[in-house]
Parts: structure tokens; sequence; C-alpha cells
């Protein structure tokens, strides 16, 4: 299997500008779900691996701080630079070690590219303030970094989160620390590969592993802020484990979201926007997917007899070909988590529109596959309609009173995203305002914004990315008063 990739020639961790064993010797499989093969054997860090790979950020950290932002800023570009390089092959290392298309993936190399050099663009305005205090006196504030900052990463996007998401703390002069997905870890090591010699030793880290290292990481106090991309389970133990040293956290966590469809909107473009909102692409393993479709009954019919044509043109297929339209599961766990799912809707009453079954195709029969996967007529009640799937499903509702309809949308413990369809603005914003939901789109879906906040409300998540206010979260304020009055003569 690894001829056939770039595959990286470090599989240990990567720290203090350079590479190293698991001080343990544990090196665990990674999989292609596609082909349900092994790839390689890659480090799997532990408590041990986690103290050392801290003293090397906080030695880097040190370094980093003193590194004029207008360096920074270019470093940061630098790296953009060797990322659009070699898209191609990261995109291939991320197929075959998560499972989704090829072709899309050198879509998340293209925006991991576009958000270091935002942040890289940003960093002179991390701007304090002054305070006004008489002809005596001198008052104002500076933002510092935080010092080191540990991500971990989610399955769904490894390289795009990898990349992209070392761009906010590394703009503010906080060394970083990346625990890539346990899944899919390759494509973070091999930037490490790709970045060595860029930045002073112990600024960058990658430190693949399990639940073990994700949790000292978590609670190690030498990390001053940790931030996790994961299910709203995987927030919770990051959040409680920060707790003991009260450092910050940044959770972008799961999402039950909804897409609205009024009556007055175009039924073939509420059927597009279904499709497309789902990211049947990468299997709708996407914390975004508006995977609940609440279509008003004087439409229903007419956009449900769209969706089998406008979902067609996404067909399981191997990862790695450039002709796929749509992925694998990441797991043979996740894919009979979604199969279950499945099957509680058909018993619960759900009308089948299309899919719900693995593929035909006999080159699939070995990976893990799910066809796209559309129920109507669900009710509240139906676990498909309460419980994110992280899979290729979406619910769809019809609705006749407007009240009742947003009380159901907020009726989850998610507020990720939301989606609205309507041909009426004042019907639009009022809705927008009623939506418990940090996103919300109007005749639009699925697009992400660079120097948009993007983030949850409820348990979707604390904090927002990709905007200012992202590489703002990783500084910390602080205020300076100046005497003038002092040492003067009299």
């Amino acid at each position: 299997m690894l001829d056939t990739l770039v595959a990286p020639a470090g599989r240990g961790l990567y720290y203090g500008g350079g590479w190293h064993h698991p001080r343990a010797g544990r090196y665990v499989e990674t999989r292609n779900p596609g082909l349900n093969e092994p790839i390689c054997a890659v480090a799997d860090a532990d408590a041990a691996d986690v103290d050392a790979v801290v003293v090397a950020a906080r030695a880097g950290f040190k370094l980093w701080r003193k590194v004029v932002p207008l360096e920074r800023g270019r470093i940061l570009k630098a790296i953009a630079e060797i990322v659009r390089r070699n898209a191609r092959e990261l995109a291939a290392l991320d197929a075959a070690n998560c499972g989704n298309p090829v072709r899309e993936m050198i879509g998340d190399a293209a925006i991991a590219a576009a958000q270091l050099d935002f942040f890289g663009g940003l960093v002179t305005e991390m701007k304090g303030d002054t305070i006004p205090m008489g002809p005596d006196a001198l008052n104002l504030t500076v933002r510092q970094p935080l010092g080191v900052v540990a991500r971990i990463l989610a399955f769904n996007h490894p390289f795009m989160f990898c990349a992209g998401k070392m761009a906010a703390p590394l703009a503010a002069g906080n060394a970083i620390i990346i625990k890539p997905p346990e899944q899919a870890p390759l494509s973070s090591l091999r930037l490490a590969e790709l970045v060595e010699g860029l930045l002073p030793e112990g600024v960058f880290s990658v430190v693949p592993g399990g639940r073990e290292a994700g949790a000292a990481l978590a609670s190690h106090p030498g990390v001053d802020k940790v931030a996790i991309i994961g299910s709203v389970g995987a927030g919770r133990a990051v959040m409680k484990a920060a707790s003991d040293t009260i450092k910050p956290v940044l959770l972008e966590l799961g999402g039950k979201n909804a897409l609205i469809a009024f009556g007055d909107a175009d039924p073939d473009k509420v059927a597009d926007a279904m499709v497309a909102g789902m990211n049947f692409t990468w299997c709708g393993q996407s914390c975004g997917s508006t995977s609940r479709a609440f279509v008003h009954k004087d439409i229903y019919e007419e956009v449900l007899k769209r969706l089998p044509r406008k979902v067609a043109r996404f067909v399981p297929g191997i990862p790695t070909d450039d002709a796929t339209t749509m992925g694998a599961i990441i797991s043979g766990v996740q894919h009979e988590r979604i199969m279950g799912f499945i099957a509680s809707a058909k018993d619960e009453g759900a009308r089948l529109i299309c899919g719900g079954a693995t593929p035909s195709d006999p080159r699939l029969g070995k990976g893990f596959y799910i066809e796209p996967t559309i129920f109507a007529d669900v009710a509240p009640t139906m676990r498909i309609a309460r419980e994110e799937i992280f899979g290729p499903v979406l619910a769809v509702a019809p609705w006749a009173d407007e009240t009742a309809m947003l009380e159901q949308v907020n009726s989850v413990e998610y507020g990720l995203t939301c989606s609205i369809w309507t041909n009426d603005l004042t019907r639009a914003h009022r809705t927008a305002m009623e939506a418990e939901a940090g996103f919300v789109w109007i005749n639009e879906v699925s697009k992400h914004f660079l120097g948009a906040p993007f983030g949850g409300w409820k348990q979707s998540g604390i904090g927002r990315e990709e905007c200012l206010g992202e590489l703002i979260s990783f500084t910390q304020e602080k205020n300076i008063h100046i005497s003038l009055k002092g040492g003067a003569p009299n």
C-alpha cells in the first residue's frame, strides 16, 4: 500500500525539531477504511511522551514569542506555499487514511493554505487599548501569547485541521502541539516533515496517539490552552481535564443541524440545498451537516420527489480514485453504528426515500461504505431526529405551524449551524434570530467564509474559529499603568 503514497518516513513523535520513538515503544496500525487494509504502524503516545513534548514546546515558545509578528506572518505564508506545492500528495494520503475522496482532499489543502495566509496577515491586529487617566498617568493594554497550545483533531478532515488550525496559535506567538486523529495521523506526520527547519525547534509538535495522549495534553500544567474538534462527549472530557489547571478551552463539537424550508421557497433549490448540506461526499461525516430538514407541507412532496435524482451523483467509490464522488466511513465500528440508526428509522416508521444499504459494487466489498440515505416523515421522537449520526443519513419532516417547527428545531442539545430557505426577507431575519445556532445561512448552505466566525451554541461548542476572534483567543490581555509623576524633578 505504501508504495503508492508519499507516506511519512517519520512515524514516531515529532517534537524539539526531531523525530522520537514513543517511550513505551507502542506502535499501532493505521488503516485504509476504503479497502479495510493496514497502511503502516504509527506511534501511540502516552503521558510520559506528552511530558517530553511539553518540555520541548515550552522551550520553543520562549524563542517563538520573541520573533517579531511580521516575521511570524512571513513564515506562516511560507508554510502555506509548501502546502499548495504538495497538495496532491497530501490529499492522496488523507484519502487513503480517512476515506474521503482524493478530489475533495485537494480542496482541503487549499483551505488550509488559505487559513495560513489569512492568520499570517493578521499578526499586526493583536492590538491593545489606551485608557484615559489624565495628564499624570498613562494606562494601556497589550496582548501577549498564552504559551503552549494543544489542538486535538478529528478524523474527517485530518490535514485541513492540522495545517489550518496551527495558524492562529502560531500567528499569536504560541508553540503548538498537534494531536492528529488516531484513525488518520499520516498527513499530520507528513506535514512535520515538509515544514522541518522553518520554525524554531519545539514550536511545532505532532503527537500521534489515542485517548491517553489527549487526556494528558488536556490536563498537563505545561499546556496553556487546549482546543478540540470532536464529539460532545470528547469535548466534555477535555473540558473536565482542563479544569484541573483552569486552562481555557476552544471546543468545536457535534451538531444536529436544521435546514428550514418555507412554502415560498423553490422546491428544486431546496432539494439541491438538502443534498449539498448533508456533505454526502465525505459520507455526512461533518459536524456542520444539515442532517434534519424541516420542509413546509406546501412544497414537501415536490421536494421529496426531486431528492433521489439530486443525490444520484454521490456514488460510493474507492477514495483514492479521482472519479470517486463519495468516500468511505472511517471504521467498521462507525459503519455498524450508522447502520444501526438506519435500522431504527425503519423500525420507527420513517419512510425510506433512497439508500439505506451498503453498495453492491464488488470492488467495495472489503471497505466501509453506505449509500446516501434519506428518510421522510420523520417524527421528532425518532432517534434519527434527535441524535448526531455522523453518517450519510438525512431526516426530513413536514411542518405547517411555524412556532411548533421552531420548537422542534431548537429542541436538541446541539446548536452549530442552521440553513433557512425563503424569499421573504422579514421571515428570513426573524427565523435566523430564533434559531439556536452559532452559524446561520439564508438561501445558502454548507459554505464557510474565511473571516466570518464559525462556532456553536449550547453543547456544540465554546469559542469561534476562522476569524480575528480565533487569533485573539490565543492571546491574553495585560494592563500596564504608568505614572508620569514619579522621578520627575520638582
